[in-house]
């Protein structure tokens, strides 16, 4: 496994599990198994995990893992293990949050994952509107000071707002994006701005919930109602890129490139976006172990000229994304944006 230095002693792997499908909404949950298929993960080289406060359950499962590999592996072992959290505000709270609060916050996912610092803490803050996010950064930063947070990141911020958190002096070291072949919004304003204060992107949805799959390719139109809100969320990025015979066309040239490196479509469209400039790492969503050894080869394909020419002949076909990182998603009101869920520390604690 290709590893990143995200910061000075924080070391990932490049391809990062990803929590999110182990909340609600997604099945059920067999904890022990859970913790198995992390160790699995762990021992393989995949030792940087992502979850977040609004994750139901997930940082609490994620800290008893912690304990369980300490056991059997070793202290050793446990230090190269790096958890991704997120502190996610609940939209009902933003005007009224106080540091006290954020604070507090912090100490319960430090609670939840068993640890005395938490070695990355990413910051999203629902809306603009209520202009409070770079006053509520600096208090992260505060918290870094004091030992609680070992790094600060961002978590879907645009251009604009996370230049004027780097500008009121937030040491932000990485942005976890929305980032596939089919939404490039990230390349746009905030690959260069980025890349200028050495943020990194840390990506999700480079398999667009599954879309990215076998399974997909030759399959009629999805229609309502959908498995999970993934799909939901991707199937509105498909129509956005240019529905779905179009993106039947990018199914078929990932097949065919996956074919020439004896690989499978979802781990050729990962590896495409490994290859983006300012890309730290992918998050791939996994349940479980069934495709671990798949996502173990993600940053070892070499894709050749000749890969790129053929799946940048669709790309060209398509339509943009419009807007900036999360731009579309921020419209509570709009297609995007009712699919979120927006007090889930309310809801689900």
């Amino acid at each position: 496994m290709q590893t990143y230095d995200l910061a000075p002693g924080h070391r990932i792997s490049r391809v990062i599990k990803g929590g999110w499908q182990l909340a609600g909404g997604h099945g059920d949950i067999d904890r022990q198994a859970s913790i198995d298929d992390m160790i699995a993960f762990a021992d393989s080289g995949i030792t940087t995990f992502d979850c977040a406060d609004i994750y139901t359950g997930v940082e609490a499962l994620i800290g008893d893992f912690r304990k369980e590999y300490e056991r059997v592996r070793g202290a050793e072992a446990l230090d190269k293990i790096k958890v991704h959290t997120k502190f996610v505000p609940d939209l009902g709270n933003l005007a009224t949050l106080t540091k006290a609060d954020v604070a507090a916050a912090i100490e319960t996912s430090l609670k939840r994952l068993n640890m005395d610092q938490l070695n990355l803490v990413q910051f999203h803050w629902w809306d603009y509107e209520v202009d409070r996010q770079v006053e509520v950064a600096t208090w992260l930063a505060e918290l870094r000071q004091e030992g609680k947070i070992g790094n600060i990141g961002g978590t879907n911020f645009d251009t604009e707002q996370m230049l004027r958190i780097i500008d009121a002096g937030v040491p932000l070291v990485s942005m976890q994006v929305q980032y596939s072949l089919i939404d490039g919004r990230p390349s746009r304003a905030m690959t260069t701005a980025a890349a200028q204060h050495g943020v990194r992107f840390l990506c999700y949805g480079s398999v667009g919930g599954g879309l990215f799959s076998e399974r997909m390719l030759g399959a009629p139109e999805l229609t309502p109602p959908f498995e999970n809100r993934s799909l939901i969320k991707y199937k509105l990025i498909v129509d956005e890129f240019g529905g779905w015979a179009l993106f039947q066309e990018l199914l078929k040239a990932l097949s065919v490139v996956a074919a020439r490196h004896g690989s499978d479509i979802a781990s050729i469209a990962s590896r495409a976006v490994l290859e983006r400039p300012g890309v730290a790492a992918v998050i791939v969503g996994a349940r479980n172990r069934n495709h671990l050894e798949r996502n173990l080869a993600i940053p070892g394909i070499q894709l050749s000229e000749r890969d790129f020419a053929e799946i940048n002949a669709v790309l060209a076909q398509a339509n943009p994304v419009p807007g900036d990182v999360y731009t579309l998603e921020r419209d509570r009101n709009g297609k995007h944006g009712s699919v979120m869920k927006y007090n889930l520390n309310k809801q689900g604690h």
